[in-house]
């Protein structure tokens, strides 16, 4: 269990860190550029003692160019968990609290706002 100010960030590759990239064009995973703003944010919360997870749709016979590629752009991270279900329109369902913030476009510090948000009906 991390400590409440340590959080644990499972973050996507492609259309997130760099362009999105479709599994059916693997060749494009090693030369596509990084964002720089994610690069920097990701490695800035890494230093922080945050825990750095890429979650990705991509498959097992896209992990080492995707480890190369993230070694080669100096991502710093803990873990790559691949085949994230593709398609989109998550309802993530666990018994920890998630928080989600979806990508538009710009890596910046988080900051808190208050949503109305679908949740489980009380018995």
């Amino acid at each position: 269990m991390l400590s409440a100010e340590i959080k644990n960030f499972l973050i996507d590759i492609d259309g997130t860190i760099t362009d999105d990239i479709p599994n059916e064009e693997p060749e494009r995973m090693e030369t596509c550029e990084p964002y720089l703003d994610a690069l920097q944010t990701v490695n800035k919360w890494y230093e922080e003692g945050h825990q750095i997870c890429f979650f990705t749709s991509r498959t097992e016979e896209h992990r080492d160019v995707t480890e190369n590629w993230l070694e080669k752009h100096n991502f710093k991270y803990h873990t790559l968990l691949m085949g994230k279900p593709r398609g989109g329109n998550y309802h993530w369902i666990d018994n920890h609290m998630v928080k989600a913030t979806r990508y538009k476009g710009k890596f910046t510090d988080l900051i808190e706002k208050e949503y109305k948000i679908q949740v489980f009906k009380d018995e």
